[in-house]
């Protein structure tokens, strides 16, 4: 949906410009999206059919538990238990996998049985916007799907005499049990229900509306016993609906959290029975999202990685809301977000804050606004700006106040339809809560480890949201919370150690814990002193001030050796309850979790920059891969692809503030960029090569340009950024202290 703001008519035709084009030139991007990617290893992403963003993620749960099969779905399992109708993408934990349908050729007259259904990897096919997998049993499961609708195709064996369709509102796996449900049978072909349930998200809630294509000739709903009945509360209702002789039936499943008279209204996205128009549909609204990034490329497993990177960006956060902006949040209230906007859930920030949100400056002019918006929303509901949102609940899942990031780049990139200083406000707010140490660390500059654990992350988080803070405060005039907030930023420097180079968490009293070992991981959070990793992991996390942490080295090239001494330190970790989350290592470099992605990057601010381009290359090299396993940890609801998505065309945001991106090593010959006013960024890297990983040269729409970094306002401005490769280090390049990126310490 597009929506008219502060751009005006402009943007609208921008944003419509951005589609009409792909519509007609019989481009086909989609073709190098495999969903596949990422359902081995730890990628925890699931292959079924969704459109960008939508409420809607249509696919198979392959029927168990475990960390492994938090999406439902894992490329292991060779069974499969039903196909329901929300899923988390990448992430650590499990949830949702609500409105589980599954097609059947007798009724099942024991509610406990176990109905998995075998199926062979040479009978499945996964592509945006539809998922077909045939199973052992001879039935055909065809999926596609709309922002709010799953539309199932069942092809039955011939001479089936009876198709039946389970409807399990029971299915749970992981986290998630329900606490509630009902199923109604309202007339021949319609059935409404309610799944409440219990998870990550403490209290949820999902209303649906199913309409099949052919009248339902029995219906029973079942909780301990099999009943011949038209509706059935309980805590987790199974219900079958049966068919005569047929071989073909198609079912819409219409999803809303307000009402299932609403999730009846919402059926009419898919206004007839015709399973290809829809299908073509969103293969159609797949292809526009991705054409917003047009690269080139001599070799197409770097289109089938890029492509299938650039989907995963796109799939959450999700839709809330119904139509008209209407929802029912998590304690039962009604509300309707303003501006014809929509609601989302689904706000991942640890790890998305990073470089999946900066992306959405660019790639989401027609969305982006409603997702600022969202997080207001739940600020104004809560009392507080989201950490973890799903459901628009609060999960308190992970470290830091991360909403505050992404509201800080878009205000500061002038972003429209945003009130700034409501945002200001929320943000504020975080900073001065009284919760998650927040007043320790207002009172000691750090969170002492004798308060809690996690304390070294949580400390160098905090003091990068309050350097956030500061800007927003210097952009709106407010003088003296810009020198509050300023002050804040610097809290890192109290854990630095400059005997050992690492951050080290010390106690209310100020000394360092002891014993210290940088190799050692603890993954309770209580106990920890750094989150899903250690001491090598996040040494480095001051993005807005890393010539301020060079400057604690007591040696000049301190930092520099550091890195060095990172990519080339032991790949083991110690400790008898290990983070599973730190994976990817090169060295200490752990490339399958979030705090290490900004590191190969900072060579750049103290310059080094070919030291960047050398690493940055050898990371895409060797952590991506056009393969169910090509990712290196958990995909985390986009991250994983973002920061492949810009490194491969050659840019990080490094600090995710204020934008500013700093070159890598381009692994694209060619990204031709749609901005978000209408322009067109081009990237080019000339002789480019599996070897030619160093930037010779640069220069910027015809003019030789030296800066290591580029800004999001010059891309608005349109152009071509050119690179000149090469296979030797030109160490001359970005070498010069006025060209390097921000730092705090200038």
């Amino acid at each position: 949906m597009i929506h008219k703001t502060a751009w005006g008519t402009a943007m609208l035709l921008t944003a419509l410009n951005i589609a009409t084009p792909l519509l007609s030139s019989g481009q086909q991007l989609t073709k190098y999206v495999d969903p596949l990617i990422g359902t081995g290893g730890h990628g925890h992403t699931y292959p079924g059919s969704t459109r960008p963003f939508a409420l809607v993620q249509l696919s198979p749960d392959n029927g168990k538990g475990g960390w492994d099969w938090v999406s439902g779905y894992h490329i292991s399992s060779d069974s499969i238990a039903g196909f329901s109708h929300m899923h988390l993408s990448g992430t650590g934990i499990g949830d949702w996998l609500d409105i589980a349908l599954m097609p059947m050729l007798k009724i099942n007259d024991n509610p406990k049985a176990d109905i998995k259904q075998k199926f062979d990897r040479k009978d499945e096919k996964a592509s945006a916007g539809y998922y077909r997998v045939q199973l052992e049993n001879g039935i055909q499961v065809e999926l596609t799907s709309t922002e709010r609708v799953g539309f199932h195709r069942y092809t039955f064996p011939k001479n089936t005499p009876k198709a039946v369709v389970q409807i399990d509102l029971k299915h749970q796996y992981n986290w998630d049990k329900p606490t509630n449900s009902y199923l109604t049978r309202i007339n021949d072909s319609t059935l409404v229900g309610l799944r409440e349930s219990s998870g990550w998200a403490g209290k949820q809630h999902i209303y649906f509306a199913i309409r099949t294509s052919k009248p339902i000739d029995n219906f029973t709903a079942v909780s301990t016993s099999q009943q011949e009945v038209q509706t059935l509360q309980a805590q987790g209702v199974i219900g079958q609906i049966a068919f005569n002789n047929t071989e073909n039936l198609l079912l819409k499943v219409a999803l809303s959290t307000t009402s299932h008279d609403k999730a009846l209204l919402a059926l009419s996205e898919i206004p007839s029975w015709n399973f290809e128009d829809t299908q073509k549909n969103s293969n159609i609204a797949w292809e526009n999202e991705l054409g917003k990034i047009k690269i080139e490329s001599r070799d197409e497993r770097l289109k089938t990685i890029f492509y299938s990177a650039l989907y995963h960006t796109a799939v959450a956060p999700t839709l809330y809301s119904d139509a008209d902006g209407v929802y029912k949040n998590y304690k039962g209230e009604t509300h309707r977000m303003t501006n014809q906007g929509q609601r989302y859930t689904f706000f991942s920030l640890w790890d998305t804050f990073r470089a999946l949100k900066p992306l959405f400056t660019i790639t989401q002019p027609d969305r982006h606004t409603d997702f600022l918006n969202s997080m207001l929303a739940f600020y104004d509901e809560n009392g507080l700006l989201p950490v973890w949102d799903l459901s628009t609940f609060e999960t308190n899942t992970m470290t830091g106040y991360h909403a505050i990031p992404v509201l800080a780049d878009a205000i500061l990139k002038d972003w429209p339809g945003v009130d700034a200083e409501r945002a200001y406000e929320a943000m504020r707010k975080s900073a001065f809560q009284t919760i998650r140490e927040v007043p320790a660390y207002n009172e000691y500059g750090y969170v002492p480890q004798d308060v809690n654990g996690g304390s070294v992350t949580k400390t160098l988080e905090y003091a990068f949201d309050d350097y956030c803070i500061s800007l927003v405060a210097e952009k709106l005039g407010k003088t003296a919370d810009y020198t509050l907030f300023t002050k804040r930023a610097k809290n890192y420097t109290h854990l630095f150690d400059p005997t050992t180079g690492f951050m080290r968490a010390k106690y209310k009293n100020g000394q360092f814990v002891e014993p210290f070992d940088p190799f050692y991981s603890e993954h309770d959070f209580d106990k920890s002193q750094y989150i899903e990793g250690n001491a090598w992991q996040h040494a480095f996390f001051v993005p807005h001030d890393i010539r301020g942490l060079a400057k604690l080295f007591p040696k000049k090239n301190g930092l520099s050796a550091m890195l060095d001494t990172l990519f080339t330190a032991p790949s083991y970790m110690t400790g008898e309850n290990q983070s599973p989350d730190a994976s990817g290592f090169i060295g200490q470099y752990a490339h399958g979790n979030e705090p290490s992605h900004h590191i190969a990057y900072m060579y750049s601010y103290i310059g080094e920059a070919w030291k960047t381009q050398e690493k940055v290359r050898m990371i895409v090299d060797s952590m991506y891969h056009d393969r169910p396993d090509g990712y290196a940890g958990n995909e985390d609801a986009g991250q994983m692809s973002a920061w492949a998505v810009w490194s491969m065309m050659g840019l990080y945001p490094v600090s995710p503030v204020g934008g500013e991106y700093v070159f890598g090593s381009p692994t694209l010959d060619k990204s031709t960029i749609a901005m978000p006013n209408g322009k067109q960024f081009t990237i080019t890297a000339r002789n480019n090569g599996p070897k030619q990983v160093y930037i010779k040269s640069a220069k910027l729409n015809g003019k030789v340009y030296n800066k290591t970094f580029i800004t999001h306002a010059d891309m608005l401005k349109g152009g071509e950024l050119v690179f000149e490769m090469s296979d030797k280090p030109n160490k001359k390049f970005g070498s010069s202290r006025d060209i390097w990126p921000t730092s705090m310490e200038n």
